[in-house]
């Protein structure tokens, strides 16, 4: 039996060890009850929705500006003011660029700014683009003009530049957006035929082809464009045909066979000034090579119309547009045409001078009194704007006032005889 002192140590331990016990579950049932206490209980609706506290965080910056700026009814609204002729014809400059850096640029002036093409016409020229595999110089060169183009008031109004062999180009000059490439695809030995039925669908009245340069191929692709000129003329005699060619690397045999192959209008551009010549188009192509394209188109189809279009804003002088003027009246050029040098990408040249209308408007007149047959020019005036217009108004009426019957005759039934 223990003693009473180790009896009393025992019983101590025992109750020491018990309310230990009793303290642990104690804990438990506490735990527990807290872990109950944290449950999400079921959501109630509240009565009212409170109101969002506002923001403390400050405005930035640009929030700020946004603000001050204008605002979107400003540019649906259809009220705005309209601009006296001093306002309408200013250069507007902005900054631009990160702090420390800014540079100053020309504003795009309001007279280049067109509308995004959105019409009946417009759709249906691209829609067989697409289904016969063609391609154009408005879509691949970006023209400004492409609304007013393939938009005609209707279908004979309507114009549309194809470019045949292609899109890709063997030249780099530096005002182009084309593509280029050393070898570019093989030719669509369809394509004449397929160029032919899409012009015959849309029943234009005039028609431009163009190419791509295609130094790769023997002849540069003249039999091809020769025979996609041809054809068009079986379907669509009415129809008539300006061909926008290339320079053929010199090869005037070439220059004769598209001359000769049933064309209305001769063009080939020579783009800018002789000086600028270099620095602008591609190495392979000369001021003085162009010339000749030109005169051998004017030998080999006597009345044939020819035609070479101008760029302006490129750096270049008067008296040196002067001089080119004469130079293409020596080779008995007949029709010129100026517009504004637009850059496609930052890649490409930059504009030296946005050209106001009233200087297109002077070169205008500059070039009728040196004896062309009709001039276009305009800040949005390309080598095919326009182009039945611009024939069928001015070659034809002037033309007419030789043989009025035969001219005006053929007029009125849209169709344009070479024999005119």
């Amino acid at each position: 039996m223990a003693s009473a002192p180790h009896a009393r140590r025992l019983t101590a331990g025992v109750l020491s060890a018990s309310s230990s016990s009793s303290s642990l579950l104690q804990s438990s049932f506490t735990r527990r009850r807290c872990f109950a206490t944290t449950l999400p209980e079921p959501a109630v609706k509240p009565q009212s929705q409170p109101q969002p506290q506002p923001s403390s965080r400050p405005a930035t910056s640009f929030s700020n500006k946004l603000n001050a700026g204008p605002k979107f009814g400003d540019f649906v609204s259809g009220k705005e003011e309209a601009l006296t002729p001093d306002d309408a014809l200013e250069l507007r400059t902005a900054m631009v660029g990160p702090e420390g850096r800014k540079k100053q640029i020309t504003r795009l002036p309001a007279w280049l700014k067109t509308p995004i093409p959105n019409n009946d016409n417009y759709k249906k020229i691209k829609k067989d683009l697409r289904g016969l595999n063609l391609h154009t110089v408005c879509e691949e060169a970006r023209c400004p003009n492409i609304s007013d183009c393939w938009g005609g008031s209707d279908k004979a109004a309507a114009t549309a530049t194809i470019m045949l062999m292609g899109d890709t180009c063997t030249r780099g000059c530096r005002f182009c957006s084309v593509k280029t490439a050393k070898a570019p695809p093989p030719l669509d030995p369809h394509e004449p035929e397929h160029t032919a039925e899409a012009l015959k669908r849309w029943g234009l009245g005039y028609v431009v082809l163009t190419s791509v340069d295609r130094d790769d191929l023997a002849d540069g692709g003249a039999r091809h464009f020769a025979e996609t000129i041809m054809k068009i003329k079986q379907k669509s005699p009415s129809t008539l045909v300006e061909a926008l060619t290339g320079d053929y690397a010199g090869d005037t045999d070439m220059v004769r066979l598209v001359a000769q192959s049933g064309l209305d209008v001769y063009a080939h551009n020579v783009e800018t000034v002789e000086s600028l010549t270099p620095s602008v188009r591609d190495r392979r192509a000369t001021f003085r090579q162009s010339l000749d394209v030109l005169r051998t188109a004017k030998l080999a189809q006597p009345g044939l119309i020819t035609k070479t279009s101008i760029m302006l804003g490129l750096g270049e002088k008067e008296d040196e547009l002067v001089d080119a003027l004469r130079e293409l009246r020596n080779v008995d050029v007949d029709v010129v045409t100026f517009g504004q040098y637009m850059r496609p990408t930052k890649r490409h040249m930059k504009v030296e001078e946005y050209v106001t209308p009233a200087v297109f408007d002077m070169w205008r007149r500059r070039a009728l009194e040196m004896g062309f047959l009709y001039c276009a020019s305009g800040p949005l005036v390309r080598s095919s704007y326009k182009a039945g217009e611009a024939f069928i108004e001015n070659v034809l009426r002037k033309r007419a006032l030789h043989r009025p019957d035969v001219a005006v005759a053929a007029a009125e039934a849209g169709l344009a005889r070479k024999e005119l």
